[in-house]
C-alpha cells in the first residue's frame, strides 16, 4: 500500500480540541476492528525525551509504550519550550528535521495498516519559517481528520478550517466532534453538532462524521 493511502493527519482547530484525546480513541477503535493502527506525532513541543502526547495516546488504547516508541519513530521531533515547533526549533537551536519525520512516518506506514499522524496546534501552525503545517499535509497529500467540539466558537473556527482544506484541494477523511473535556454548553453543544453534521453531508459527502465519546 503506497504511504499516503494509510496515514492520515489529525488536526484541529485550535491547540484545546482535544486532538490527543482523539487520535488515541480512534486508534483505540480502529484496532478493536482488525485495522492494525499506531499514533505518530509530528511534532512534539514543551517537552523532553519523551512525547506526552504519545503516552497520554497509549493509555487511551489501553497498551504500554510500544517498540516503535521506542524506536522513537512516533516522535521523530522533540523540541523542550511549548510553543509553535518554528519557535520550539529556534530556542533549541536546531532545525526541524521534515526529512527524517518523513521517513520515520514512511517506516511506521509500512508495518502497519494505518498511521494516525497529529499535528500540533491547528493547521496554519508555522513547522518553519517558511512552511506551514496545512503546506506538509497537502504536499504528502495525506487526508484530513480534523477534530472539533461543542463550545462557543467551534463553528466559525471549523468552518475556517474546512474552508482552508477545501480551498486546497485536500481530502478530508473525517469531522470529529469530541466530547471530552465535555464542559461546554449543551444547548450550544447539541446545535453545533447538528449544524455540522448538516455541514459535512452537504459540502463534504465522502467523508465521516464521528462522535468521540468519554471514554
Amino acid at each position: 500500500m503506497d504511504m499516503k493511502e494509510n496515514v492520515y493527519f489529525v488536526s484541529g482547530i485550535d491547540t484545546d480540541a482535544g486532538k490527543s484525546y482523539a487520535t488515541g480513541w480512534i486508534a483505540r477503535q480502529w484496532n478493536a476492528a482488525g485495522v492494525k493502527t499506531i499514533t505518530q506525532k509530528l511534532i512534539q513541543t514543551g517537552n523532553t525525551g519523551m512525547s506526552e502526547d504519545i503516552e497520554l495516546h497509549r493509555r487511551i488504547m489501553g497498551c504500554g509504550l510500544l517498540p516503535e516508541d521506542m524506536e522513537g519513530l512516533t516522535m521523530p521531533e522533540i523540541f523542550t519550550y511549548p510553543c509553535s515547533p518554528h519557535l520550539a526549533s529556534e530556542i533549541d537551536g536546531r532545525p526541524v528535521d521534515l526529512a527524517k519525520i518523513g521517513k520515520a512516518t514512511e517506516v511506521l506506514s509500512g508495518r502497519f495498516d494505518a498511521v494516525l499522524l497529529e499535528g500540533a496546534g491547528g493547521l496554519m501552525v508555522p513547522l518553519t519559517r517558511d512552511m506551514l503545517t496545512i503546506d506538509y499535509v497537502r504536499e504528502k497529500g495525506y487526508p484530513v481528520i480534523f477534530v472539533t467540539s461543542g463550545r462557543l466558537g467551534s463553528i466559525n473556527h471549523t468552518l475556517l478550517g474546512l474552508e482552508a482544506i477545501k480551498s486546497r484541494g485536500m481530502t478530508l477523511k473525517a469531522l470529529v466532534f469530541n466530547a471530552f473535556p465535555h464542559e461546554d454548553d449543551e444547548t450550544i453543544s447539541n446545535d453545533t453538532q447538528a449544524y455540522l453534521r448538516e455541514v459535512i453531508a452537504r459540502d463534504f459527502p465522502g467523508a465521516e462524521y464521528i462522535d468521540v465519546p468519554l471514554i
